[in-house]
């Protein structure tokens, strides 16, 4: 059983989920996904685009969807009781699971740890108490987890796998009729619907400003698998005058053929960076929830690039510095500057060196056909 809880993880499932098969045809698997895990063979028990929010007085807007899921689960747990429990990343979900999970007798593997490197470290007591093995993707995350007694595998990041353009950025601006010496913008506002509310009204603001300062300008905004077109429109309604393209296939080459982008922090960031694509960084949660989220927090950084990089390689504006002025004042010099441009590309190379190898979704179905047969 395979459990991921937003669009990223939904992402990874699937690419599990067709490597556990590479190694074992008649495996059968079933969880919580998307599109994409359901596309790879998992049977879905529960769609993911009612459990996606972060922020802890957003969850309880959901709180009712996400009882309902767990209880679907534990359900399952006694019908069935899966041979492995998989679970990827979606940590105030999946700790609450793995402890049910634990009563039925059912080993668990974690595929992408919780941050709790960067807040609320206490739960290592429970990862440590209810996981049976770790599957780390991050470089530093083994030394932490070592640091608590706890080994881990670090099995690279998965995004080496699967992050890839099949189209340069010339003929992805000939494929969709863009002018060949347009500026293209990434609009990026995440895969969460809190996400989008929050934080699509500043980038459309934002590229605004760029549409009057820069001729020629087309905004790309790939749609998630956790989102609708409608939903984008719904917060997007204020930027009629603008050329902005919905891309809803070739998400990976829309990336890579922005000469820039506007990007909610998560796992977007680092998929740009594989892309080599120069981003500002930006996010905002409901004030209560920034509040009570800042007394856990424990890093210096929001977004995964620069906590790789250990330095700010792309520039971060948060809470009340996420504004259209701040964004635009960032990303103008990425679009207009060539040096400043090609410095931060040159940086996220760097960081993408420190990933590990490719690989990363064989390794983990690795573990856990060994975890299933060690039954």
């Amino acid at each position: 059983m395979i459990i991921a809880g937003e669009a990223s993880g939904d992402l990874h499932g699937a690419n599990l989920a067709r490597e556990l098969k590479i190694l074992d045809s008649d495996l059968s698997l079933s969880g919580i996904g998307g599109v994409g895990m359901a596309g790879a063979g998992v049977k879905l028990f529960y769609d993911i685009s009612s459990l996606a929010v972060m922020g802890i007085i957003e969850v309880l807007s959901r709180l009712k969807d996400i009882r309902a899921a767990m209880n679907i689960l534990e359900n399952r747990f006694k019908i069935e009781r899966p041979d492995l429990l998989i679970l990827i990343d979606y940590p105030g979900f999946n700790l609450e699971l793995a402890r049910r999970a634990k009563k039925y007798g059912i080993p668990i593997l974690y595929y992408i740890s919780p941050k709790i490197w960067a807040w609320r470290e206490g739960r290592i007591k429970r990862i440590k108490k209810y996981v049976d093995r770790m599957a780390v993707i991050l470089p530093f995350e083994k030394k932490f987890y070592q640091g608590h007694g706890f080994e881990v595998d670090f099995v690279g990041n998965p995004l080496l796998d699967q992050v890839h353009a099949t189209l340069t950025p010339a003929e992805f601006k000939t494929r969709y009729d863009i002018e060949s010496d347009a500026t293209v913008v990434g609009i990026m506002p995440g895969s969460r619907r809190q996400e989008i509310s929050k934080i699509l009204p500043l980038f459309i603001q934002t590229a605004t400003r760029l549409n009057n300062e820069i001729d020629r300008c087309v905004f790309l905004l790939p749609l998630a698998s956790t989102l609708t077109e409608e939903e984008l429109k719904e917060h997007g309604d204020k930027g009629e005058s603008l050329d902005i393209r919905i891309i809803k296939d070739r998400r990976y080459e829309a990336m890579a053929a922005c000469d820039a982008a506007m990007a909610a922090s998560g796992t977007l960031t680092m998929e740009l960076a594989i892309l080599g694509v120069p981003m500002v960084v930006s996010y905002r949660l409901s004030i209560l929830s920034a509040i009570l989220a800042k007394a856990f927090i424990k890093v210096k950084y929001a977004s995964l690039v620069n906590l790789v990089a250990e330095k700010e390689v792309v520039p971060e504006l948060l809470q009340l510095k996420a504004t259209p002025e701040n964004i635009y004042e960032k990303i103008l010099p990425l679009l207009v500057n060539r040096e400043t441009s090609e410095a931060m590309k040159k940086d996220l190379s760097h960081v993408c060196e420190k990933l590990g190898k490719s690989g990363a979704s064989k390794r983990v179905a690795k573990i856990a056909t060994e975890m299933v047969k060690a039954r």
